[in-house]
């Protein structure tokens, strides 16, 4: 997964509520286990209404409880495939959030003035470093767990932060060794 330190660039805005992961990604679009390859299905059934036009920038700003629903995995796969890199939003399902910083997309929480101020703005700076976002006409402060941080800048998914106790795993399984051949009782 790509680190990320500061994700800058036009934001696309998605100003609905209550979007869950259905229709980020319609279900019949879920029968492949590759991560590439779905963000041309992203928002299938809307892209479908008269008008619709989501441009593919680095940033998403959305509505409330973004991610709700299901906890399918695809629908941060079908947004990073598009080209978001962060989303921005005032809330955000737990699943879908964790689903989210496992592949280096970030959810950033902030208040609904402050994502309305970014969205008016077209285009927004975030800072994973500083924790902070940055846009003309203004500046917030995010929060965010440490641990997932420190992935995020690292570029570290479940693999590589398994990887990187190799050492310790070794020691460990040296430890339950034992010495001559295996017996058992009959």
């Amino acid at each position: 997964m790509r680190a990320i330190e500061t994700i800058t660039g036009r934001v696309s805005v998605l100003n609905r509520d209550d979007v869950d992961t259905d229709q980020i990604i319609p279900k019949q679009f879920l029968k492949r286990i590759e991560r590439t390859g779905f963000g041309e299905f992203l928002f299938y059934d809307w892209a479908k209404e008269p008008g619709w036009d989501l441009p593919s920038n680095p940033i998403l700003v959305a509505g409330r409880n973004f991610g709700c629903g299901s906890s399918r995995e695809h629908a941060p796969w079908a947004l990073e495939d598009y080209g978001f890199r962060a989303i921005i939003a005032p809330s955000f399902a737990d699943i879908f959030r964790s689903n989210c910083t496992k592949i280096g997309l970030l959810p950033v929480q902030l208040d609904a003035e402050t994502c309305a101020s970014i969205a008016d703005a077209g285009e927004a700076q975030v800072d994973l470093a500083g924790q902070e976002v940055r846009w003309p006409g203004g500046t917030a402060g995010f929060e965010i767990d440490p641990d997932i941080k420190h992935r995020l800048l690292n570029g570290l998914d479940d693999i590589a932060l398994t990887l990187a106790e190799d050492e310790a795993i070794t020691a460990y399984e040296r430890s339950r060794e034992r010495p001559g051949p295996v017996t058992t009782a009959i």
